[in-house]
């Protein structure tokens, strides 16, 4: 039979042995947390620079589309007649008595009794 002293021992030995285990996996876990922790931090730092790079790049565009519109600019008036290249009158014009739609291979025709305009006059 084992003695008082060597079973003692034994318990000692287990309960220092069991400790240090649970020590390490608690040291393991909390250096485990701290890299976590560090690697969260650090990827919310980055964010926040990447927003801020953006809103700096979207005052810049937007300073830039500022000075743009301040800028001259001429402006077209789209709802003047224009004629098209052949020197007949636009589309929406009124008819002038008389006035008849020429036909792809007709001049356009004479008003005033002056000379029919072609294409290439025009």
């Amino acid at each position: 039979m084992v003695g008082k002293f060597e079973s003692n021992k034994d318990l000692v030995q287990e309960l220092t042995a069991s400790g240090a285990q649970r020590v390490g996996k608690i040291a393991s876990l909390i250096t485990g947390t701290v890299a976590e922790v560090a690697r969260e931090i650090g990827e919310f730092l980055t964010d926040a620079i990447e927003m801020r790079e953006a809103a700096a790049a979207a005052r810049r565009d937007a300073e830039r589309d500022a000075a743009f519109v301040d800028t001259e600019t001429e402006f077209v008036d789209l709802d003047a007649p224009v004629a098209d290249d052949f020197g007949a009158r636009a589309a929406f014009a009124e008819p002038v008595v008389g006035d008849k739609a020429p036909a792809d291979d007709d001049k356009a025709p004479a008003t005033d009794n002056k000379a029919p305009v072609t294409g290439e006059q025009a």
